[in-house]
């Protein structure tokens, strides 16, 4: 009798434990079906403006530029973002590098992070050639990501502003 008492009990709790409802998960962005930080990177190559800013760079920066980079291509996003970080404490005002954390960001998935960058980079940068071209492609794409198809028209127009041609030589 008292076997049979503790399998009805067993029972009852296994039923009751498997019909509760599964925790909620994590809303975490889909993966877009194509790589952005490919779609920004190409936008900067397409930029052949006349003018183009190119910082010299202090060599302890440069050093951690390069790391970071090799961290991003072996999928090491949180320790190039750390890269980053380190390197911008010592050269803040490279607005270049503000860039490079949006789109180490974006392969985070941390879209509203890579916008807020990219935007960061592009008051502090030259407003205009490939860095302009990169901060306006990145807000597009994570406009894009958000649904709103009014801010990436907005977005693809400040993109346009970033080529400057350059004088006619006859």
């Amino acid at each position: 009798m008292y076997r049979l008492r503790f399998c009805a009990i067993a029972a009852v709790t296994l039923v009751a434990a498997c019909s509760q409802p599964a925790p909620p998960q994590a809303t975490r962005p889909s993966k877009p079906a194509y790589d952005i930080v490919a779609q920004v990177r190409a936008a900067g190559e397409r930029e052949k403006s006349a003018i183009e800013v190119a910082p010299l760079r202090d060599p302890g920066v440069q050093g951690l530029e390069h790391a970071a980079q090799a961290d991003e291509r072996a999928g090491k996003y949180d320790e190039a973002d750390a890269k980053l970080v380190q390197a911008l404490k010592m050269a803040p005002e490279a607005p270049e590098l503000i860039q490079d954390r949006a789109e180490i960001a974006i392969r985070r998935q941390a879209y509203p992070l890579a916008e807020k960058l990219a935007k960061q980079s592009y008051e502090m940068g030259p407003k205009s050639g490939s860095l302009c071209a990169r901060n306006w492609q990145t807000v597009v794409e994570m406009r894009l990501q958000a649904g709103d198809g009014n801010g990436a028209n907005a977005a693809r127009g400040e993109l346009a502003k970033c080529h400057i041609a350059g004088p006619n030589r006859f």
